[in-house]
């Protein structure tokens, strides 16, 4: 039977004390660190979106490959505005939602302003078009109809597809995505892309030889 903390050692008690300063700490810690049910909503929200390594691949078969798949679209944006030169890609974008208007009113006025953004001499995000095309459009424009930006969207296509694109496929936007996972440090890795260079230096340990 306990004979009460007065008959304990001092050393006892201050063991003790310490015990349970560790216990009261350690149950706060685990109380913060709790995984909600909102997290793991998160965790998996995340990993659905990620793209397989057949349709990164698929990405190399053609641009239309690549600029049809959300993500695919979206790496290539981003690799565009590295370069400040998104005005090609969102002309593309532009014309595909032109051509989805369902309202004749609506052809005109979204037709000039698709024109002034993106052809026009004095547009913001002029693309480049020859002249010929130029006019053509800007003729087109007097009768607007869902075709009436095909050709200069079918110009700025090949000029991506024969440019931009070839670039984009040699790029760490396009590599990091197409390489294997485990690829990049460790023995036997082979040449890696800057982007697995930068994977590799990114935390603060020695770098791969």
């Amino acid at each position: 039977m306990c004979k009460g903390l007065a008959a304990l050692p001092a050393t006892c008690l201050k063991s003790a004390k310490d015990m349970k300063h560790r216990l009261g700490f350690l149950l706060q810690k685990s109380d913060s660190c709790d995984y909600s049910p909102s997290q793991g909503k998160k965790e998996k929200v995340s990993s659905s979106q990620r793209v397989s390594q057949e349709e990164v691949r698929k990405w190399a078969e053609s641009l239309d490959n690549l600029i049809h798949h959300d993500r695919g679209l979206a790496a290539f944006r981003a690799f565009l505005k590295s370069e400040y030169s998104e005005e090609n890609l969102d002309f593309w974008v532009t014309c595909e939602d032109y051509k989805r208007t369902k309202s004749p009113a609506k052809l005109s006025p979204k037709a000039r302003k698709i024109y002034d953004e993106f052809i026009s001499v004095q547009a913001t995000k002029e693309v480049n078009l020859d002249s010929c095309t130029r006019e053509r459009t800007s003729h087109n424009l007097l009768e607007p109809t869902l075709s009436c930006f095909d050709e200069a969207q079918s110009k700025i296509f090949t000029l991506m597809e024969k440019d931009s694109y070839r670039r984009f496929l040699k790029s760490p936007y396009y590599l990091d995505l197409v390489s294997p996972p485990g690829a990049g440090c460790g023995p036997g890795s082979g040449k890696r892309s800057p982007a697995h260079t930068l994977d590799c230096n990114s935390n603060v340990v020695p770098q791969c030889a």
